[in-house]
């Protein structure tokens, strides 16, 4: 049903995936309690994270985590944690084994998200290896939303700095569309 591969030049002629949902960047301890009102609500949501990139070889100097990034199949949640930290309540829609929360490579997102708070993560399911069991070797996003949804990504805020004061709408629209093509894969894949 899907192939294996995808070329950079097959890639190049897909259309452009667009997130043209609602993006809310959340800060404040009010705008999280709004969120997770909403949040709560989902049974299944796309999820990542971003980190400002080092170029360090001493891993040791990585930076902390800076971005959630929580998408229903309308409204990506742009959790600032630098701002806002990982509340108990954040916490506990993590450990939710109810919400699935569907991401690429998660396990490393995981320990940087912990590094806020300690929580039990539960109900988290990895895309990679569900093309995995389906005869897709791509491991990366981009080339994994070519393969199975047929669109390409743009991966060009990917080395952006996710600690700056104010995103710029590249950053955001960039963030959105990573965790929501996440869910996408994962309902596609389930078909």
């Amino acid at each position: 049903m899907f192939g294996e591969t995808v070329s950079p030049e097959a890639i190049e002629q897909l259309p452009l995936a667009l997130f043209k949902g609602v993006i809310m960047e959340i800060r404040t301890s009010q705008e999280v309690g709004q969120a997770l009102a909403e949040l709560s609500k989902e049974s299944l949501l796309g999820f990542d994270t971003e980190t400002r990139p080092n170029f360090s070889p001493h891993p040791e100097s990585r930076h902390k985590t800076a971005l959630l990034q929580l998408a229903s199949g309308h409204k990506a949640y742009l959790f600032r944690l630098p701002y806002c930290g990982i509340p108990i309540e954040l916490a506990a829609l993590l450990g939710n084994p109810k919400i699935v929360k569907v991401g690429a490579a998660i396990r490393d997102d995981i320990i940087g998200l912990q590094v806020y708070r300690t929580f039990k993560a539960a109900g988290f399911v990895d895309v990679q290896m569900m093309a995995e069991s389906r005869g897709i070797k791509e491991k990366s996003l981009r080339k994994m939303a070519a393969i199975i949804l047929q669109t390409r990504i743009s991966k060009g805020q990917q080395l952006s700095n996710w600690e700056n004061k104010e995103l710029t709408e590249p950053q955001r629209r960039y963030a959105a569309l990573d965790a929501w093509v996440c869910r996408e894969i994962y309902l596609k894949l389930n078909r």
